[in-house]
């Protein structure tokens, strides 16, 4: 079941779509790349594969409308990675006063320059987040957050894309935390090729359901 959701952030407002599978034992919070949105069909595909593992899902817009029509002419705010970390910390906050979610292990899925975003939203709310997964992402663009990011955190990145490969590897050198890399064979930057992008979500769902474990529960005293 989805549902519509509006978080709200500095006196506005950001418009997402949350997905509930019963009995979910984490939620998976996506950063989309530069210039998508929540709508993103690569991140849907994801979302949908988490949610059949028990995965609940939070697809959500990192831009206002308003600011969505400003980037649209001036493509800077898509760039902005302290912003939209700002933004990913926000609604993370949010997340943790729902009723519904406050009780769910936290997941960051970050897309391109999302995968950055992800990573200084970690590193600035480790209490909460339990796991990161990046896909095609540029996590050098978390600068220096990266050494105090504490959640597993996995990167995927396509054979193809040799740029952003060799970006992975070397924030990988940067990070402490426990961080695997993962090169898909014959992918590029967007996994458009057969069997790529299901290669992505297997991955990511098998990540976030070992790593997002519910907190357990005290035991009743006698």
């Amino acid at each position: 079941m989805t549902t519509a959701v509006r978080v709200p952030v500095g006196g506005a407002f950001l418009n997402g779509d949350l997905g509930r599978p019963p009995k979910a034992q984490g939620l998976v919070l996506f950063a989309h790349g530069s210039g998508s949105s929540r709508l993103s069909p690569r991140n849907q595909y994801v979302a949908r594969v988490l949610e059949q593992r028990g995965l609940a899902t939070l697809l959500i817009d990192l831009l206002t409308p308003h600011e969505e029509a400003i980037d649209e002419q001036t493509r800077h705010l898509r760039f902005d990675i302290p912003l939209l970390a700002g933004r990913l910390v926000a609604i993370v906050e949010w997340l943790k006063h729902q009723t519904d979610t406050a009780s769910l292990p936290i997941g960051l899925f970050g897309a391109s320059t999302g995968g950055g975003a992800a990573l200084m939203a970690a590193a600035a709310r480790p209490q909460h987040v339990g796991a990161v997964v990046s896909r095609g992402g540029r996590p050098d663009l978390a600068g220096d957050a990266l050494p105090r990011v504490k959640a597993p955190t996995l990167l995927i990145v396509g054979e193809h894309d040799e740029t952003v490969v060799e970006l992975n590897r070397d924030a990988m050198s940067r990070m402490g935390a426990h961080v695997s890399l993962v090169v898909v064979p014959g992918a590029t930057h967007l996994f458009e090729e057969p069997d790529a992008l299901e290669r992505v979500a297997d991955l990511a769902a098998a990540w976030f359901v070992q790593h997002l474990q519910p907190a357990p529960q005290p035991v009743a005293r006698r």
